[in-house]
């Protein structure tokens, strides 16, 4: 078994523009004479490695706590694409994680500098998937995210945004992306981690 851990460290992380930079506060130091060693933070939901609910551009829409554990725990499929992922590309993506295990094709994640089209997430919405990842701190353009994220959003499609994915290969592995329990949040951090059983 080989584990990969696909998170961004979070102190360090990429944020989105215009969100703010994750803070460490070091509240207490033994060194200074305190009982222990105790770190505060203050950090954006969606800054690193993060999920998105669809509270996040929905009112109305599921907050990160309401959204079944199942969509972001379970076989996933890697696949390697740069540049922009257009609707020919998301059927091609989605035939070859059917054909290696149909289970795993429920969870799509893109490996590479890739930009999900309008068209390419109108496939993937209504593929049934339940989970689409990405390398990039948003799903689309970066100068206009909103319409990708309203089209797999409203279809309940839980976003993986800000992973890492260079030392994994295309193929089969097992994701863990449960997000923190942050009660009425639109989305939240998470320790993502793929498994590979066979190595």
């Amino acid at each position: 078994m080989k584990i990969f851990d696909i998170s961004q460290e979070v102190f360090d992380c990429n944020v989105f523009e215009g969100d703010p930079q994750p803070q460490r506060i070091v509240a207490q130091k033994i060194a200074a004479g305190d009982l222990c060693n105790l770190t505060e933070f203050h950090m954006c939901a969606h800054n690193g490695t993060h999920v998105d609910a669809p509270f996040h551009f929905y009112d109305n829409g599921r907050t990160i706590d309401k959204v079944d554990l199942q969509k972001f725990i379970g076989y996933s499929y890697v696949a390697e694409k740069d540049g922009t992922v257009t609707a020919e590309d998301a059927h091609d993506i989605l035939k070859k994680a059917k054909t290696e295990d149909s289970e795993a094709a429920k969870r799509i994640l893109i490996k590479g500098k890739a930009v999900v089209s309008y068209e390419a997430a109108e496939v993937f919405a209504e593929s049934g998937i339940c989970l689409l990842g990405n390398e990039s701190q948003t799903v689309g353009p970066e100068d206009a995210p909103k319409d990708v994220h309203l089209k797999l959003l409203g279809k309940e499609i839980v976003l993986l945004e800000g992973i890492r994915l260079e030392n994994v290969q295309e193929g089969v592995y097992f994701l863990n992306a449960a997000p923190l329990n942050l009660g009425g949040a639109d989305g939240a951090p998470c320790r993502a981690i793929l498994i590979d059983f066979n190595a």
